[in-house]
């Protein structure tokens, strides 16, 4: 039996990927575990500056396994412990100070939705379909898609989301907001490759740069909505002064104006 995620890490970079393929990359309880397990690894290592969220087979994620919960699941509390097991590592993603970039080729729906938005550059396919689907088979939005969804598309949109069972095209999703880029390929196969070799790019144009400042911005971006607009704004003022203390900011300021001071001449 494959492990359900895979784990690796290369030179700053921690890579996961959802490998239950022949599942869409529905999440049962395996594949649950294994996500807070690996997102609490890849937000705790020293050595991980960001992080690439991709998937194996044709879709990035369909949510829950229904066909479980059909058949393994006599009330909803395990699904409610379900639910829990895997919004921690939702909470490693986002509560953490290291980028995280999304590689999601083919389909995002449910649930899936919820695991797109924790992370902070999204990648999709051309031919990719996100949509939310879960009043399809009665259920309700979970895996933060009713905390992270308004705040991503505005409430209007989010609204046509989660009342419909429409699902959004890739060009669709780029124009809501939802996604940062759409790349495209001759087939499904082609498409999925480019869409993971553009996300290690993003990965990799962090992790070539000033890391620790772009982790720290994309933490005083998620971490807002818990301060006042004064507490922000003090928030900002301590965080720049203490990047500013960093090595790489001494060093990357000082060329800056090196160079600034060439120009000028």
């Amino acid at each position: 039996m494959s492990d359900p995620i895979l784990f690796s890490v290369d030179e700053g970079l921690a890579r996961l990927t959802l490998n239950r393929p022949t599942r869409l990359n529905a999440f049962n309880s395996d594949l649950a575990h294994a996500w807070r397990d690996a997102t609490a690894e890849a937000t705790s290592r020293s050595d991980v500056r960001a992080i690439l969220l991709d998937a194996a087979g044709p879709a990035f994620c369909a949510g829950g396994d229904v066909l479980e919960m059909a058949t393994l699941m006599t009330d909803g509390s395990p699904l409610t412990e379900l639910a829990g097991v895997i919004n921690a590592g939702i909470r490693a993603l986002t509560e953490s100070s290291i980028p995280v970039v999304a590689a999601a080729h083919g389909t995002t729906a449910g649930g899936g939705l919820g695991i797109l938005l924790s992370t902070d550059y999204a990648i999709v396919g051309g031919g990719s379909k996100i949509g939310s689907l879960y009043a399809n088979i009665g259920l309700t939005p979970d895996l933060s898609v009713s905390a992270q969804l308004a705040d991503a598309v505005g409430r209007r949109r989010a609204l046509q989301l989660v009342l419909q069972d429409r699902l959004l095209s890739a060009d669709e999703a780029l124009e809501w907001g939802l996604v940062a880029e759409v790349v495209t390929g001759a087939d499904a196969a082609e498409e999925a490759e480019r869409v993971r070799a553009r996300a290690e790019e993003i990965a990799r144009f962090w992790l070539a740069g000033a890391a620790e400042a772009y982790g720290q911005a994309k933490r005083l971006v998620r971490s807002q909505p818990s301060r006042t607009f004064a507490e922000q704004l003090e928030e900002e003022a301590r965080s720049i002064g203490a990047s500013f203390d960093t090595p790489d900011a001494k060093a990357r300021v000082a060329a800056f104006a090196a160079a600034s001071a060439k120009k000028a001449r």
